[in-house]
């Protein structure tokens, strides 16, 4: 069988998009599937070491509508008299994706804009994440919103970051009043804390609960089975299969 040899246009193309994708900022390294050290792991995936790495940002031209939108949204910024570095702290282009990390002091301003501006029109929000990342040293809290423009069928995502020791982020509601539910389940399963929200209360755990449990930090076992009184102990203490 004869060898296929690429041509030197797709070879160009390769080396092109090579370029042009973002580089990766390693921010930790992972042990095993959950992060558990010793003989306790019994998942299978004690060997495994993964790199943490979230995309950097990304330089220009962004490629598509992006530019176009980058561009107004620093037009809109300059004519409020703002510096455009003190609200866009990047642009990433990943994947074909276009996330914007707007600081959060003026996320509201922002997403104002973006619902508003008759050249942008991101009309719906559809909920916001929370992300836990421990080696992004005060940044280690991430809240990811997906806008969907209805009206220019595109969707970008805004992410805002905080730091552990003050996980507050502006509630959204006011603008995007279906992303209520939303920031409650992010408060309740990761700590960020959405001021301004009209009732910052639990959804999926009990009034009571103490800790959010979706955050890296949290424990993996050993929550109380309270009809038998039993106990789900973590990875690191079950016995070893090996």
């Amino acid at each position: 069988m004869s060898e296929i040899v690429p041509s030197e246009e797709v070879m160009g193309l390769n080396q092109q998009v090579e370029r042009s994708a973002p580089q990766g900022e390693t921010i930790g390294v992972r042990h095993g599937m959950w992060g558990v050290h010793g003989s306790g792991d019994t998942t299978g995936f004690g060997g495994l070491i993964r790199e943490i790495t979230l995309p950097s940002e990304s330089a220009r031209p962004y490629g598509g509508w992006f530019d176009s939108v980058v561009d107004i949204l620093e037009e809109l910024i300059e004519a409020e008299g703002l510096a455009v570095k003190d609200v866009i702290e990047r642009v990433v282009v990943d994947r074909d994706e276009l996330t914007i990390f707007i600081s959060r002091q003026h996320l509201l301003q922002v997403c104002q804009w973006l619902r508003d501006d008759q050249d942008l029109r991101f009309e719906l929000c559809l909920g916001v994440s929370g992300v836990h990342y421990p080696g992004d040293k005060g940044r280690e809290f991430h809240a990811v919103y997906a806008l969907m423009s209805v009206t220019h069928n595109r969707n970008l995502r805004l992410e805002v970051t905080c730091p552990d020791m003050d996980c507050r982020i502006p509630s959204v509601v006011s603008i995007y009043p279906g992303n209520d539910w939303h920031e409650r389940e992010t408060w309740d399963l990761m700590g960020i804390i959405f001021t301004g929200h009209p009732g910052l209360t639990r959804t999926a755990m009990p009034d009571d609960w103490v800790g959010h449990p979706q955050r890296k930090d949290y424990p993996l076992g050993g929550v109380p089975v309270e009809y038998k009184g039993a106990t789900v102990p973590p990875p690191d203490t079950r016995r070893s299969y090996n």
